[in-house]
């Protein structure tokens, strides 16, 4: 495009614009009138498939007869062989009838019905067993049945070429083939059961037959009236609440309830003429139906002639708008389009993004009633499209201003629900925690005293997740003012009966160091995280090593494991969770752990950081500052683990109930 002249702008492109439809009026022009000529073509060529289906139904309807009769005869019902022969001379006029009008027609469907109709040789022979008595009647039954149904798919043969594009007509031909299917369905019912009614019982598989047949002919209507007009619908209604209609209906399940093997006492003929009023009005639909459909393509081609001359006119009244309309549309574009320009770079260059700072920064509380800074554009009174265009140049800043603050309201939700879900949890587990202390202290018996020990353990487990969660939405603890400490080692044991396979960890080396006891449940949370993880990822036969040791004013843990390792970005990334770089709300929860460790931290005051082993594995490093380490007493006798594991329990429990330090018993 950029190769036409006065391409690059706007002026000549409203030139190029009305030029080229000019140059191509012409061709639109023809293809519109060779369209409305193949319309007019298929409408024709329907409404002569109509004739033809009508005339191929004709054949179909006296076949349908003529194998009821048969089957009937074939049963036992031997006062039906006058009817059946003269039943047979109306067959074989209907088919002279079909040979002389598939003569004056061709195409895909006159092919189609040609071979079906091939298959009408064969009669002559079928009918000499007939009437020597040597025929089958489950044979002759099918012959019939094949030969109808061949004709029946032959008249669809090259449906889809005829409709084009109107839905009326295409129903219309659907409707036809799915009452073709469900008057065959009908008149192969009348015709096996007069057979099984004179004969007095179900052989064979004929209650099968039966069975299918019925589910056919559901399934068939039940097309119909998903396709049909409301009037041919109620035409067919009309066919199924006739009273010999309902005495079928009658027959039919009297028939249904004799598969299992009694005689049927049912008069044969009573069913067949019952049977046969109902074919013969469904047989009346079908031409009613074939005519709305030859009626509607008579319509479609006056329509398509009437169109021609429309297009014409049409295409002259296009050339002269589009030359007014070019001159008007060069001038109320160019303009506001330059400013539309300006004002879309403010947008994206300052006022966007702080109306977005504004609302990150505000209260949660705030945020949803902040917007953005209204601003009075010229734009809006000019051409439509351009003002629809900064209309929604508007919009989308709202609405990323609104989208803003409802990230910021549902953060804040979210951390709720999440709070308060984790101190119920906390509550819950301090009540069963007590619990299964009081049962511990009454239990003698040292099997049942292990497995409270191993429930315990569990549920402190459990406390630590709750714990977790109330860290991740920040959830902060009531300020401790305990003066006391603990050792290292002690907090290494207490971190360590919060993980599940406890009995891999091993404190090989913890310098003694007194810890202030403000900090011990923090601490003890961040190792056991640290240690739990490295439980997960290391092999189950090596144990995970911790250490503490002195590091000048600081305080320094390691925990050791030889396992999987990572790659260096993946090192990288997890450092950057513990940072604090990162939202856990945008990472897999396979890495809370990580988030988990950066928040406790961030509350020490502490350093952590993730190193490779040397071999294999991950060494995970926190160093304590000063703050948190308390002077050694060495006349304090240090408390040992289970010493410890009461006081954090006790620790846990005043601040899940929001205690305050004058009220908490160190």
């Amino acid at each position: 495009m950029r190769l036409l002249p006065g391409w690059s702008t706007i002026r000549g492109r409203v030139a190029v614009v009305l030029a080229v439809p000019t140059c191509l009026l012409l061709v639109l022009t023809g293809l519109a009138v060779a369209d409305r000529a193949a319309d007019w073509s298929a409408a024709e060529v329907t409404r002569d498939r109509v004739d033809l289906v009508l005339q191929v139904q004709a054949l179909v309807h006296e076949l349908q007869r003529e194998r009821g009769l048969t089957n009937g005869l074939l049963g036992g019902a031997k006062e039906y062989r006058d009817d059946v022969a003269q039943q047979r001379e109306h067959s074989d006029r209907a088919r002279v009838d079909l040979a002389a009008a598939l003569a004056r027609r061709d195409g895909a469907t006159v092919s189609a019905v040609e071979g079906a109709r091939a298959r009408l040789t064969r009669l002559p022979t079928v009918r000499a067993e007939v009437d020597r008595g040597t025929a089958p009647r489950g044979k002759t039954l099918d012959f019939y049945t094949s030969l109808i149904t061949a004709l029946i798919m032959a008249q669809s043969a090259d449906g889809d070429a005829v409709a084009r594009g109107d839905r009326a007509l295409a129903a219309g031909m659907d409707a036809l083939q799915a009452l073709a299917d469900a008057n065959e369905s009908v008149a192969l019912e009348r015709g096996s059961l007069n057979g099984v009614f004179a004969a007095g019982r179900f052989r064979g598989g004929e209650y099968l037959d039966f069975t299918e047949v019925r589910a056919v002919r559901v399934a068939a209507l039940r097309q119909y009236a998903q396709v049909a007009s409301p009037a041919q619908r109620k035409a067919l209604d009309r066919a199924f609440a006739t009273q010999e209609a309902k005495r079928a209906g009658e027959l039919e399940q009297r028939a249904a309830a004799g598969g299992a093997g009694p005689p049927l006492k049912t008069d044969p003929d009573l069913w067949w003429r019952s049977m046969t009023v109902l074919v013969d009005d469904l047989h009346s639909v079908q031409q009613r139906v074939g005519a709305d459909v030859r009626a509607r393509a008579e319509q479609l081609s006056a329509a398509a002639s009437a169109q021609l001359a429309g297009f014409l006119g049409l295409g002259a009244l296009i050339v002269a708008v589009a030359t007014v309309l070019a001159l008007v549309s060069a001038r109320s574009i160019t303009r506001p389009l330059g400013a539309l320009a300006k004002e879309a770079d403010e947008v994206a260059g300052s006022r966007l993004s702080a109306a977005v700072r504004r609302i990150q920064d505000a209260d949660p509380d705030d945020a949803e009633h902040l917007g953005p800074v209204p601003v009075r554009s010229a734009l809006h009174s000019s051409a439509q499209e351009i003002a629809q265009l900064a209309a929604a140049l508007h919009n989308v800043e709202r609405t990323a201003v609104g989208l803003a603050a409802e990230q910021a309201v549902l953060r804040r939700n979210n951390s709720e629900s999440l709070a308060n879900l984790g101190r119920r949890n906390q509550n819950l587990l301090r009540r069963q925690l007590g619990l299964i202390t009081a049962l511990e202290s009454q239990e003698v018996d040292p099997d049942a005293l292990a497995e409270l020990f191993e429930l315990d353990h569990l549920a402190t487990r459990m406390r630590r997740n709750a714990e977790s969660l109330l860290v991740l939405v920040g959830e902060q603890a009531p300020p401790r003012v305990w003066t006391g400490s603990i050792g290292a080692l002690e907090a290494v044991q207490s971190a360590v009966s919060e993980v599940e396979q406890y009995r891999r960890v091993s404190a090989v080396d913890v310098e003694p160091c007194r810890i202030r006891g403000h900090a011990i449940a923090d601490l003890s949370h961040l190792l056991a995280e640290l240690i739990e993880n490295a439980l997960v990822f290391s092999p189950p036969e090596l144990a995970v090593e911790v250490y503490g040791w002195r590091d000048g004013s600081e305080y320094c843990f390691a925990v050791v494991d030889r396992g999987v390792g990572m790659t260096a970005e993946e090192l990288a990334r997890a450092n950057a969770r513990i940072a604090g770089e990162e939202s856990f709300l945008i990472a897999p929860t396979r890495f809370l752990g990580h988030y988990v460790v950066g928040r406790l931290a961030d509350r020490l005051g502490a350093q952590v950081e993730l190193r490779e082993t040397e071999g294999s594995g991950i060494t995970a490093y926190v160093a304590l500052p000063p703050t948190l380490l308390a002077a050694p007493a060495p006349t304090d006798r240090p408390p040992g683990p289970d010493q410890v594991r009461s006081l954090l329990n006790g620790f846990r429990e005043g601040v899940a109930r929001g205690v305050t330090a004058g009220k908490d018993s160190a």
